[in-house]
């Protein structure tokens, strides 16, 4: 049996979670399957899958090595597609992150109309306010927000938001509207932890930048929930422009000390490179990337 049949077998095995479902699937008997795998830990000299009398699981090589599997057969099948003067179509599972309220409002969506166009694709999506490690969390596509680290993954740059101050018109109607960072240290603030780019609040003026440390007298543990909290009216927060657009639109939220502007931060989509990007990363990325730059909630920056 040669590697790529080794693979499928493996593939099957992971897929069903048991020898037997795994050679089912392949139409083998559960006796050939098992001597594919022990004859590939032994030359691989690892352990793939832990056994034992009640489960069957991978283990952290061998989830590592079904995914690199994954991977080659598809790339195979995609080069004998080539090969054959057919176009490549976009299969498999897709995994994509992003930040939560970011991927309610404008990946879910497009991940909507994107399968309806691409059968073969299933994805997951994982929407997280935290800095996911694509590399060991699986994830195919990345949606960043913030200035990026030296790294070897692809970068497409697909707008710019900005921080931004925000209050119910109702309550800035009592409390009068600051006219100077500084005049939010004695208000009420409403802050969240789920963001690292908000607890240091920075301003441009024209004496110069501005930085505060507010203390906030109510923390919660999602943005959405600081944006809950004063839109009914309890105190001001900072927040990012598209978690507030449509707010703002609606009269719901207002928008203060813009006098008091912030640099832009960067809004990129992440995906592995290397010589060849599959078709579901590629067709996914591009995507995604026309319509973020079409949408004015996202600022995209002007073409050079």
């Amino acid at each position: 049996m040669d590697r790529f049949q080794e693979m499928n077998v493996l593939l099957a095995i992971a897929q069903t979670e048991s020898f037997a479902g795994g050679a089912k699937l392949l139409g083998l008997s559960p006796p050939t399957v098992t001597r594919v795998i022990a004859g590939l830990e032994a030359r691989l000299g690892t352990l793939l899958l832990a056994r034992s009398t009640r489960s069957l699981r991978l283990t952290e090589a061998g989830r590592r090595y079904v995914e690199d599997c994954k991977r080659i057969l598809q790339e195979v099948e995609e080069a004998e597609e080539l090969a054959t003067g057919s176009g490549v179509r976009a299969q498999g599972n897709l995994t994509v992150t992003a930040p939560v309220i970011f991927g309610e409002q404008f990946l879910v969506p497009l991940i909507s109309s994107y399968l309806i166009e691409h059968p073969n694709v299933s994805i997951n999506a994982l929407l997280v306010d935290r800095l996911v490690n694509m590399a060991d969390d699986g994830v195919d596509v990345a949606v960043r927000i913030g200035r990026l680290p030296e790294n070897s993954l692809q970068a497409l740059a697909v707008g710019q938001i900005r921080p931004v101050i925000c209050a119910a018109p109702h309550y800035l109607d009592v409390v009068g509207r600051p006219t100077d960072p500084r005049d939010l240290l004695a208000e009420q603030v409403v802050m969240s932890s789920a963001s690292s780019l908000l607890t240091e609040w920075q301003f441009s003026g024209p004496d110069g930048d501005i930085t505060l440390h507010p203390k906030p007298r109510l923390t919660v543990s999602s943005n959405q929930a600081a944006i809950n909290a004063v839109s009914e009216g309890w105190g001001f927060t900072r927040v990012l422009s598209y978690q507030v657009a449509d707010r703002v639109a609606r009269g719901e939220l207002e928008l203060v000390l813009e006098d008091f502007g912030t640099a832009p931060l960067p809004v990129h989509i992440l995906y592995q490179g290397g010589r060849r990007v599959s078709a579901k990363v590629r067709t996914f990325v591009d995507y995604c990337a026309s319509r973020f730059l079409a949408n004015p909630a996202l600022c995209p920056p002007a073409a050079d």
